[in-house]
């Protein structure tokens, strides 16, 4: 379950359902979907740079990557925009770059990592000698120069991709068997959740400069489901949700001790199958909402919305500081060729709106069945035209079907008067 500003999606057999984020109801089991992997699909990512740009990776050992139109699937969607071959088993995390424009990393269950420039379907960088078993978690830092990873063998990891080396690795981060969890903060710090030797779950703090020992670490609970962490970078807080949990744990992450500081839960009654969490820019600022998530139950999706009460109707400046944008900051070859660049930050006072999306550019030489994919964006993916004169005749269908109803009204409510009037002339003789 993943989501982005207009969009959910989720896993539905066969294929994904993509959902605007505001539909409510019951889903028809003809909805269309997006379906073109030829085994079951294992992890998805909405690119950070273009709404409508969607990554999967399959066991068919390939990754995807699909467009959405504009106002939705109105009919099912088989073939992707590109198809990224390189994996010999498993592709089970793919992971856009945060700041560069079509670089998208994946990693398989040939435990190798691979770095796309999916704009011309090339696999820029291969690191195939960095982990001698499942790799369980992959987190780019705040301008992408370094990912740290988490891996079978209980060691965490920071790598610079580019130099294709490891800059720092800690053995037994936790010392439990269970897969671990690990995610970069704003500041270059690392949180990581995993198990103890006695299958405790914790939560802990890393300094890649000294990995020694941790800055702090928290025994929770002796559950057995992952925790799983969604991280605020603009509040620097942390929500911890885990797989069978019924409930959302979050904490504040400062510089001061004791560095993780825990602030409240919110439960429920009914548990988790799965979670997605809404980018910053998807919230509604003008009810000062902080966080949203979309619980995943058996039959039904779950809207979970975090607000913080104010009294005043005014824009909560401390809520809502600036904010990465969907703007690129640089473009692919920028990045290969050794760039860093910070995000571009967006402000939410006025509340989100979107720039122009940028069509994803890719070489025409790489799009298999070029004439199918030409068919199928003219019949799934209208044009931005003939969708403004779509909606311009659906507003004017719906404005002269309420000036008739409203004449219909009038006509009888003339009608009933004057009875009424009739019956008061009786009355009165």
């Amino acid at each position: 379950l993943v989501c982005r500003r207009k969009y959910l999606r989720v896993e539905k057999l066969p294929g994904s359902a993509v959902l605007t984020g505001l539909r409510c109801g019951r889903i028809d089991k003809g909805y269309p979907t997006v379906c073109g992997h030829t085994a079951p699909v294992l992890d998805i990512e909405w690119c950070p740079h273009n709404d409508h740009i969607i990554a999967s990776g399959s066991e068919d050992c390939t990754v995807m990557i699909w467009q959405i139109p504009e106002n939705g699937l109105t009919l099912p969607i088989t073939e992707p925009v590109v198809v990224l071959e390189g994996h010999a088993k498993r592709v089970g995390i793919v992971s856009w770059h945060p700041t560069a424009r079509n670089v998208l990393l994946s990693a398989g269950g040939d435990n190798i990592l691979i770095i796309w420039n999916v704009g011309t379907g090339e696999a820029m960088i291969t690191l195939d000698e960095m982990h001698p078993d499942m790799i369980y978690s992959i987190s780019w830092n705040r301008n992408g120069s370094l990912i740290c990873t988490t891996c079978k063998d209980k060691k965490l990891r920071v790598i610079d991709p580019r130099k294709e080396e490891i800059v720092a690795e800690k053995d037994k981060a936790h010392e439990g068997a269970r897969p671990m969890r690990a995610v970069f903060m704003t500041n270059g710090n690392i949180f990581t959740t995993g198990f103890s030797r006695m299958s405790e779950r914790q939560l802990a703090l890393w300094n890649p400069e000294s990995m020694d020992e941790p800055i702090a670490l928290h025994e929770m609970d002796t559950s057995n489901g992952v925790l799983l962490p969604f991280y605020d970078g603009d509040t620097n807080v942390v929500y911890l949700c885990g797989k069978g949990d019924s409930s959302i744990r979050y904490f504040e992450i400062t510089d001061e001790p004791p560095y993780v500081h825990y602030l409240s839960t919110f439960g429920s009654k009914e548990p988790q199958r799965g979670m997605g969490y809404m980018p910053k820019r998807g919230l509604d600022v003008t009810r000062c909402e902080i966080a949203r998530f979309f619980k995943l139950h058996e039959r039904k999706c779950e809207p979970i919305i975090m607000t913080v009460p104010r009294k005043s109707d005014l824009y909560q400046d401390d809520l809502y500081p600036n904010t990465p944008g969907p703007e690129a900051a640089m473009e692919a070859e920028d990045w290969f060729e050794g760039q860093n660049r910070d995000p571009i930050l967006i402000s939410l006072k006025d509340g989100y709106v979107p720039v122009k999306n940028r069509e994803l550019k890719v070489q025409r030489n790489r799009l298999d069945k070029l004439a199918l994919n030409k068919k199928n964006e003219s019949s799934s993916t209208p044009t931005k035209a003939p969708t403004v004169n779509a909606n311009s005749e659906s507003k004017l269908d719906e404005l002269l079907q309420e000036v008739k109803t409203l004449k219909a009204t009038i006509a009888s409510q003339d009608e009933r008067i004057a009875n009424l009037e009739n019956q008061m002339a009786k009355i009165a003789i």
